[in-house]
């Protein structure tokens, strides 16, 4: 899974961003001997080169989509498309509302799918509109446009896509803001989560839009200004992020759950330490720290666990032995899941639920 497309940007900086990844890609592809076709004024040929995205699936070790995408509805449940439009621009989005949100709302989950997924596939990979029928919350999964990004990625790292009141984020929790507001649910059972460039997305509207947002959820994700460019982007997920500055200083802490792979290959597991500093040190006072360790479907896993003086978490982090860049305990109907290991999907509910009500 990229979590950028190197080939397509906004109309104002399509020139930067295409100059830096053609210089980018021709490093990369002379470092392994290989020789890109050339275009006009000596640019890389990118669009001759239909092999290089099954090369970097490959070497990304994703794994393609199987099954239906489409799964059955349950009787009065819904699942249906809209798109939400303002200031800073629109997306189209998929929204479920399960049979046991009839009443009322318990809450509402917004879903960032990762790069070439659709709200479709993620809600299928992710298995959480069962969650849904579960415990009567419902979901919004926004839709990154190819417009936007021509590999529906998020574009977390944009640096006018990390900032409040512009771009993306501004999209986004605004749409969540929509969606709370028909359904009744306030801040405290308001929450975010994604994989890779729709979790670092998810991390970003955390720290921009901790009014909106009570939890975050990233899965295989990055922190917040550890890129700024193409090649940083590609640095930091390699395990180089840009040296963040320290979270804007906030009323509440954004209660934050990760997950990531011992062995992803994609975005280094170093990122999702990067997450944890930030969150911890957005805070103030001590910390008590727990760590405990646990085996589930042959994955061995470790649970870090930070709380408070008066002992509500704030920050657990799951480190997934063996893991690589999919979501742990995922559906094998959607893509860049893997079914083994502690199941994310219901570990992140049970986090942003459990402690709802608590201002940190």
């Amino acid at each position: 899974m990229k979590l950028f497309n190197v080939g397509a940007a906004r109309p104002a900086i399509n020139l930067a961003r295409a100059s830096a990844a053609n210089d980018l890609v021709q490093r990369t592809l002379a470092q392994h001997g290989l020789a890109a076709p050339v275009g006009q004024a000596g640019q890389t040929d990118v669009t001759h080169m239909p092999w290089v995205n099954d090369m970097l699936a490959k070497l990304s070790g994703a794994r393609p989509q199987s099954g239906s995408l489409h799964d059955p509805v349950p009787d009065g449940a819904v699942f249906q498309g809209d798109t939400f439009a303002c200031a800073s621009g629109s997306r189209r989005y998929r929204l479920y509302v399960p049979a046991s949100a009839s009443d009322g709302a318990q809450g509402v989950v917004m879903m960032l799918h990762g790069c070439t997924q659709t709200p479709e596939d993620f809600a299928a990979g992710t298995g959480m509109n069962a969650l849904a029928d579960l415990n009567g919350f419902v979901v919004v999964y926004p839709a990154q446009s190819r417009g936007d990004n021509a590999q529906s990625c998020w574009n977390w790292f944009s640096r006018g896509d990390q900032r409040r009141g512009r771009g993306e984020p501004a999209i986004l929790a605004g749409l969540a803001q929509q969606v709370s507001a028909k359904y009744g649910v306030t801040r405290d059972e308001t929450f975010v989560a994604g994989l890779s460039a729709g979790a670092a997305m998810a991390v970003i509207l955390g720290e921009t839009y901790g009014d909106v947002f009570s939890a975050v959820g990233a899965h295989s994700g990055l922190p917040m200004g550890s890129a700024k460019d193409v090649p940083s982007a590609f640095a930091a997920m390699a395990g180089s992020a840009l040296v963040s500055p320290d979270p804007v200083a906030s009323c509440h802490r954004v209660r934050t759950i990760l997950f990531h792979g011992s062995a992803d290959r994609t975005v280094h597991p170093s990122n999702a330490d990067g997450i944890a500093r930030r969150v911890c040190n957005a805070g103030s006072g001590q910390s008590v720290e727990t760590s405990m360790t646990g085996e589930t479907a042959g994955r061995t896993y470790t649970r870090n666990i930070s709380s408070d003086a008066g002992g509500c978490g704030f920050l657990e982090h799951w480190i997934v032995e063996g893991l690589g860049h999919a979501w742990s305990g995922g559906q094998p109907n959607g893509s860049y899941t893997d079914p083994r290991g502690p199941d994310a999907s219901s570990e992140m509910i049970r986090f942003f639920f459990e402690n709802a009500r608590e201002d940190i």
